[in-house]
């Protein structure tokens, strides 16, 4: 039985330690909220978190390409994109796979059940989740900076309209 099927086996523990890593990025405060409210409506973030990643692991797991889990990352990766994380602190969940695999895998890896060479196709595979991470990181951060341009852009607009510097539209000269 290779990592990825004990991995698996461990899925709720997996799942919960991922999630508690991820909150763990978080103030002390809003940790205990993510942490403790189970209700989607109370606690949006955090559900979406926990959703988002119990999806994740099942699409890794299912051998899929780290490209077709952007849309599964986006939905995390989305949140802390427009929160005032570093494009790193975004991302750095995602290795926490590899942290978490190897507490998981200890006593198999100590008894030389799991191969080294497994263990590095599997932290290849979560570095390439790490980088399709980022490329959804980066999206984010455009559409955001894309969406306050055209903001500033139609602010401005209104300004000079209210100023009757610039006519209003239709409003040729008769």
């Amino acid at each position: 039985m290779g990592i990825e099927q004990r991995l698996v086996q461990n899925k709720k523990r997996l799942l919960r330690q991922w999630f508690d890593m991820l909150a763990g990025t978080y103030p002390l405060e809003t940790v205990r909220l993510l942490k403790k409210e189970t209700n989607q409506f109370a606690n949006p973030v955090g559900q979406t978190f926990l959703v988002a990643i119990g999806e994740i692991i099942d699409e890794f797991f299912a051998q899929n390409s780290a490209e077709a889990m952007a849309p599964l990352l986006d939905k995390v990766i989305r949140i802390r994109a427009i929160q005032d994380f570093s494009p790193s602190s975004s991302i750095s969940f995602i290795f926490g796979l590899k942290t978490i695999a190897r507490v998981l895998l200890e006593e198999d890896l100590a008894a030389g059940v799991v191969s080294r060479e497994e263990l590095s196709d599997f932290d290849r595979k979560v570095d390439g989740l790490a980088l399709c991470a980022f490329d959804v990181y980066m999206r984010c951060r455009e559409n955001l900076f894309e969406v306050r341009m055209t903001e500033v852009k139609n602010r401005t607009h209104r300004l000079l309209r209210m100023a009757e510097i610039i006519a209003e539209p239709g409003a040729g000269s008769e």
